[in-house]
């Protein structure tokens, strides 16, 4: 039984029970001067202006007759029927056997009738003439929903007149405009109506808000006292205000209503509030219903011809896309004039440089680009803000070093010692050199390698296991307010790829209890195993381009040492390191071209079920590949460099031909600092590049190409008469994959930052600065360079958590490893605590009880056993062996020993120390805040009654408009 919407709106709303608070007012959701783009009146006209199409019409695939049989009109068509007749689409002139060209008049008064549409004056507020802007139709009233792009010159006509035929068939509404910056292309206009809104939204379960009885939910925080909360206020007014908060006077109330939300229903329509049948649905909403009909929507007989991904990829369509709400900038200040529409607003409050420091409009960001991508700016604000005092922390080690560099005793030892002769770095053309020539590598090993380095390590994975337990809280709050608590369960839907592969096979899903596809376990554990097989041949490529350059660094080692110019002699070490990771890094982002399109190839062969499984299973292809191309290298240097050089006299050789390399006399973390300082900071820089300065170059070149391009040129000299299609249509697209290069380049960062912090204390500080650049670089590349991307929900940020996670345990680890075997922390405390002066002494002061560390670091050789003709018979290096007039020369020491025993139970102790903090941390921190869960319980309790006496109030009104007793049966 159906009601009218004056019906509707005139009702009353029944006295809230003794249980419930009075219902809080629909909130406003626009910005200032949007009223006119956003809000039309709920009746339509009762004269409706009606154009003149008589010059626009032509022939084409033949429409489908208008649906007949209702006996009434339903509150869902909102008394639109005779309008919607009215004002039935046009197309343009299609090259086909079942079209013809439309006459030359046609295509020349387009430009006209869009110049008289660019005097219109500025303010729009009170006119219902055509707008210019591009974001409606012909006659001013239909929003445009969705734009497709196809050439006239596509050989695909057939197939797009029947995908077109059925999408008028669902209820889409249709109109095609010529592009004005190139002839050949055609722009196709999709306006969804109400009814196909409606319907659509019940088969999406999408949740809309309740009409009857909002409650308040902040029962508890008013049960607390007021007293109390008055004198906080009053102390917080007292305070300055923070400079990074949005101003609330710029920034309008983008706070959803906080009423109830269930999945829309026709049959209870009444439930719902409805003020104004062009706003109930957002324009978000609206393309999400648009988005999923043209992802199901047949274009030839049979199963697997569906959909407009598969109509993109054969050139049927060149794009499709939702527009944006208009321009970015404004000739009028916002403070004065308000915002012209969410896009401007976002420009101004979110993707302008000039407020790097204030907080993201979240709301807003959900509002316009969806839940999938506002969660993720809110995943990067928040790493970003966490961020902050790992970066303090690391600041103070490095000052720590810097501050204690020159009275360091190794340090003193080293840069002292004019008499100690180090054996030669290569066997024919190198000579003996002093320790003293190694001072500036002592020092700058210093910087990173000092007391604090094990505090921070520990601080760190702390660190990153409050990051992720205080995500999951504000994730929570923002599933919550967001309404997306029971979002996936509802709303999960099949590929269109995967239905298309196995609609032959059926299976009844478990939850919904519908037939759907299914893939078999056989084809699916045959598919799985190839696509392992192609990771482990992908990852087995670059653990070869990484012995490529171990050997490289090999041979530069003995051309830098035998260099004839003696600044590079000197420094031979910094020229071999500088050099090989150089060249490691040209390495890593060529073959990372490589692994994209081989990851996707891979993840398109096992044909994932939903588009959930498919960006989780391309997500972690990348992850792992990137991961191992860009550490690799760092695990070499980190744990086999020098490891197994051998010794003067019995040196292992690559190939018989080439030494290993060996450390520096001060440790090896010096050459693992160097590699990642190098690589993090050009990579950064990198990215950025090419995510801010590619496309910025793209656009350029693509207005260039307007100004300078064909006939269609001199109509749009300038950029402001174009409409917003053509506008969107020269923007870039948003990267295929999504945002997994988004995450991906934000996860292995965090991987850099926690992973070998131990070796460069200074990795929080420089991705703190450069999240600081990529949140702007970002929002101005949704706002202004990329077409506006289809609005997705999510309720996470999907498996980038658990590799979080497991980047967290692998840091402690790595950690471990870096300060028991890559420092010289274990062999200084071994030293100052069994062979040191303050052996028997107490306790000292810790440079005291270093003195001496460096000649006991370092063994003897007697180089007259190779038969060498130099002047020094014996030479130094770094090893722990018996000298060769001991019994057993050249074996290894007591202290070696020593050394290593505290090396092993230094790891132990500091891996279950650090699990064992990280894992109380986490049990104290629960995932959901309290107040959350008793929000949440008491609503679901309010929901229940609030939807009885709805109903109840609705079944009393039948009963009295019908004048006789109403039975009905709740759903």
């Amino acid at each position: 039984m159906h009601t009218s919407i004056s019906e509707i709106l005139k009702e009353k709303s029944l006295k809230p029970s003794r249980r419930s608070l009075p219902c809080l007012a629909q909130s406003q959701t626009h910005p200032i001067n949007l009223n006119h783009f956003l809000s039309v009146p709920l009746s339509p006209d009762p004269k409706p202006e009606v154009e003149d199409l008589s010059q626009s019409i032509s022939t084409s695939c033949s429409l489908l007759p208008p649906q007949t049989g209702r006996s009434k009109v339903s509150v869902t068509q909102f008394s639109r029927l005779a309008e919607d007749v009215k004002d039935s689409y046009v197309e343009e002139t299609e090259v086909s056997t079942c079209e013809t060209r439309a006459e030359p008049t046609f295509l020349l008064q387009k430009p006209v009738s869009r110049a008289k549409l660019g005097t219109r004056a500025d303010s729009l507020q009170g006119k219902k003439q055509l707008d210019s802007s591009g974001l409606f139709f012909r006659d001013g009233k239909k929003r445009i929903d969705y734009i497709l792009v196809y050439k006239k010159s596509s050989p695909q006509v057939e197939k797009r007149c029947t995908f077109e035929k059925n999408l008028r068939a669902e209820g889409l509404m249709l109109e095609k405009e010529p592009s004005l910056t190139n002839n050949d292309i055609m722009f196709v206009k999709v306006h969804a109506t109400w009814d196909t809104l409606c319907k659509y939204a019940e088969q999406m379960n999408i949740r809309m808000p309740f009409r009857k009885k909002c409650y308040f939910t902040d029962w508890k925080s008013k049960t607390l006292g007021s007293r109390f909360h008055l004198r906080c206020q009053q102390i917080k007014s007292w305070l300055p205000r923070n400079p990074m908060k949005l101003d609330k006077e710029a920034l309008p109330d983008l706070e959803e209503t906080d009423c109830y939300t269930a999945p829309f229903s026709r049959a209870r329509m009444h439930h719902f509030t409805i003020n104004n049948g062009e706003t109930f649905f957002s324009n978000s909403t609206r393309s999400r219903i648009v988005h999923h009909v043209l992802q199901r929507t047949k274009y030839e007989d049979g199963k697997s011809k569906m959909g407009i991904n598969r109509l993109l990829g054969n050139n049927t369509y060149e794009a499709a896309f939702p527009p944006h709400e208009g321009g970015y900038k404004s000739r009028h200040p916002i403070k004065t004039h308000g915002a012209q529409n969410h896009r401007h607003l976002l420009y101004e409050r979110w993707a302008r440089w000039g407020i790097w420091y204030k907080y993201q409009p979240l709301d807003l960001i959900r509002r316009y680009f969806g839940e999938k991508i506002g969660l993720y700016f809110a995943w990067l604000g928040w790493y970003t803000g966490m961020l902050i005092p790992a970066a303090l922390v690391g600041v103070f080690v490095f000052l720590y070093g810097l501050f204690t560099m020159d009275s360091s005793q190794v340090s003193k030892e080293i840069c002292e010692d004019n008499t100690t002769i180090m054996c030669p770095m290569c066997e024919e053309t190198c000579k003996p050199w002093t320790l003293s020539d190694s001072c500036v590598f002592a020092k700058v090993t210093r910087l990173f390698d000092n007391g604090g380095t094990v505090f921070f390590a520990i601080f760190m994975a702390i660190w990153a296991t409050v990051f992720l337990e205080f995500w999951k809280r504000r994730r929570a709050e923002l599933t919550y307010d967001w309404d997306l608590i029971d979002w996936e369960e509802e709303e999960e839907e099949l590929r269109p790829q995967f239905e298309a592969k196995y609609s032959r096979v059926e299976r009844v899903n478990p939850i919904s209890g519908k037939p759907e596809p299914f893939q078999p376990f056989s084809d699916k554990l045959s598919r799985l195993m190839v696509s392992v097989s192609g990771i482990f041949f992908m990852i087995s490529l670059v653990l070869t381009a990484v012995f490529a350059v171990v050997v490289f660094r090999l041979i530069a080692m003995e051309k830098f040492a035998s260099f004839n110019w003696d600044f590079i002699q000197k420094n031979w070490q910094f020229a071999t390191s500088g050099t090989g990771v150089c060249i490691n890094f040209m390495i890593i982002m060529s073959l990372n071209v490589v692994y994209e399109k081989v990851a996707y190839l891979l993840t398109n062969l096992e044909h994932p079920r939903t588009e959930s499984e498919w960006e989780n299973s391309f997500a972690l292809k990348m992850f792992l590949f990137q991961f191992v191309n860009l550490n690799s290298s760092t695990f070499y240097i980190a744990f086999f460099l020098g490891r197994f050089a051998g010794r003067p006299g019995s040196y292992n050789k690559l190939f018989n031909r080439w030494r290993l390399e060996e450390c520096h006399p001060s440790g090896c973390l010096i050459d693992l600092c160097l590699q990642m300082g190098v690589i993090m900071f050009f990579k950064q820089i990198w990215n950025n590049f090419m995510e801010l300065g590619y496309p910025l170059l793209q656009n350029w070149w693509s207005r260039r190409k307007m100004k300078k391009g064909g006939s269609g040129s001199q109509n749009v000299e300038n950029k402001t008469q174009l409409p917003q299609w053509d506008k969107d249509w020269n923007l870039q697209p948003m990267n295929a994959h999504g945002l997994v290069d988004e995450y991906l380049e934000m996860v292995l960062q965090f991987g850099f930052t926690t992973i070998f912090v131990a070796a460069f204390p200074l990795a929080p500080l420089l991705a703190l600065l450069n999240n600081i650049i990529e949140i702007r670089l970002d929002a101005y590349k949704f706002v202004t360079q990329w077409r506006r991307p289809m609005p997705a929900r999510a309720t996470d940020i999907g498996i980038w958590h658990g590799i979080l996670e497991g980047i967290g345990v692998l840091a402690v680890i790595t950690n471990a490893f870096v300060i028991a075997i890559t420092s010289d922390y274990i062999p200084r405390f071994v030293y100052a605590f069994k062979y040191g002066p303050c052996v028997d002494k107490g306790p000292h002061h810790a440079d005291e009880c270093l003195q001496g560390y460096m000649n006991s670091s370092l063994s003897v050789f007697d180089m007259w056993e190779l038969k060498n003709s130099s002047q020094f018979r014996y030479c130094r290096y770094r090893d722990y062996r018996a000298p060769p007039w001991s019994l057993a020369p050249y074996e290894f020491t007591l202290q070696f020993w020593h050394v290593l025993a505290a090396r092993l139970a230094f790891i132990i102790v500091f891996e279950h120390l650090v699990f064992g903090i990280k894992s109380f941390i986490a049990y104290l921190i629960p995932d959901m805040p309290k107040d959350l869960c008793d929000r949440m319980r008491r609503e679901k309790y309010l929901m229940q009654e609030m939807m009885y006496e709805a109903e109840l109030e609705h079944l009393q009104k039948e009963r009295k408009k019908n004048g006789r007793r109403y039975h009905h049966e709740w759903p």
